[in-house]
């Protein structure tokens, strides 16, 4: 019995590529490509020469069989996609299910992320967050899901087109109202951008400049009115440390300035303090 890898490969430069990844590419017998051309590019730069098989989002029922049967004869895979980890938002996720279910191995080569990689770039609340992938292309069926969102307080996640970004920035505003958003396109490649501001903000600055490439859409949270931010408190709190007072004292102060409970303060300095 052969071993499945998931195989996470560049976004977009190429030096992104692991050891571990370029040296199970060398070692398996076939590779799945969601498009084999592309992933030629990567091969050719590291000079390996494997054989490739097609496995993208129109044929992957049709290529299971032959995958499975060839992982059941003891030959090692690795499945890739375009760009970035497979299974997320790129074919892959049926495979790897059929393979658990059939007994197969399947092992993870961890790489880029373009989910991951705007996330953390972005500066948005990354101690919990939402990824909803690409939403529906259709007006209607992505407000819908916007609404569904709407009081989502985790930090949302997105993926988008060029040609939809403006729709998707203009149903956003019009349903959640003006919040904070970055816009993160074309990831470690020559023209990498981060365009963070309010919805209004970022939709004027792409009204004037055309968006192109690979793009992610970063969405701070829904926040009631008015509501405290716990971490900004907690940056108080220590501010008034380091000056020199009380531990007691300060969280009393802070406490009773923002109008929450000093045990919630101190629980979560104790977990700033910890990562």
């Amino acid at each position: 019995m052969g071993t499945l890898y998931i195989c996470a490969t560049p976004i977009g430069n190429l030096e992104d590529a692991s050891y571990r990844l370029i040296r199970i590419l060398n070692e398996v017998d076939l590779i799945a490509c969601e498009d084999t051309r592309h992933t030629q590019i990567l091969l050719n730069h590291y000079q390996i020469r494997k054989p490739t098989i097609s496995y993208f989002q129109h044929n992957q029922r049709g290529r299971e069989d032959t995958l499975i049967a060839r992982l059941k004869s003891g030959e090692n895979i690795a499945l890739v996609s375009d760009a970035g980890t497979p299974g997320i938002s790129d074919p892959g996720h049926l495979l790897i299910e059929r393979a658990w279910s059939e007994g197969i191995k399947v092992e993870v080569i961890p790489g880029p992320s373009a989910l991951i990689s705007a996330l953390v770039v972005s500066g948005m609340d990354s101690r919990s967050f939402v990824f909803e992938g690409f939403l529906p292309p259709r007006a209607g069926q992505r407000r819908k899901a916007l609404q569904r969102l709407a009081k989502e307080e985790r930090t949302l996640v997105f993926y988008e087109s060029p040609r939809r970004l403006l729709s998707l920035l203009q149903d956003m505003e019009q349903v959640w109202g003006n919040r904070t958003v970055a816009v993160v396109r074309e990831l470690t490649k020559i023209h990498e951008e981060v365009k963070r501001g309010l919805i209004t903000e970022v939709i004027s600055y792409y009204e004037e400049n055309a968006p192109r490439g690979e793009i992610t859409i970063v969405a701070e949270g829904f926040m009631e009115e008015g509501q405290p931010d716990l971490d900004q408190i907690c940056d108080e709190v220590i501010d008034l440390l380091e000056q020199g007072m009380q531990k007691k004292e300060a969280l009393s102060q802070k406490a009773r300035e923002y109008g929450v409970k000093k045990s919630d303060i101190y629980n979560r300095i104790v977990q700033l303090l910890d990562k």
